[in-house]
């Protein structure tokens, strides 16, 4: 089953979040639902910008570990390297 690492924003250029998981829809609909109380929550982080796809959980952790020591201007380079206008992605999703 594949992994997925994601960056979500609260807006573009405005609060970053960075997670991992198996169900990345399940895990979009959680954030925008704000079913989970915490940090995404609190910030209205709920707009899925930038997606990597892994095929081991254990190496979609480790890129999560990178990017989370990464500077912050390196993570919106990132995303605008493939969303340059911040699009929400969660609608290219195959749910």
């Amino acid at each position: 089953m594949p992994c997925h690492v994601c960056l979500l924003s609260s807006r573009p250029y405005g609060t970053l979040y960075l997670g991992v998981t198996r169900d990345l829809g399940r895990r979009i609909v959680e954030h925008k639902s704000g079913v989970t109380p915490g940090f995404s929550a609190r910030y209205g982080v709920h707009r899925l910008v930038w997606m990597e796809d892994h095929e081991r959980i254990v190496d979609a952790i480790a890129r999560e570990k990178q990017l989370k020591k990464w500077r912050r201007d390196w993570k919106i380079a990132l995303i605008e390297a493939v969303n340059p206008g911040w699009a929400d992605l969660f609608h290219t999703l195959n749910n």
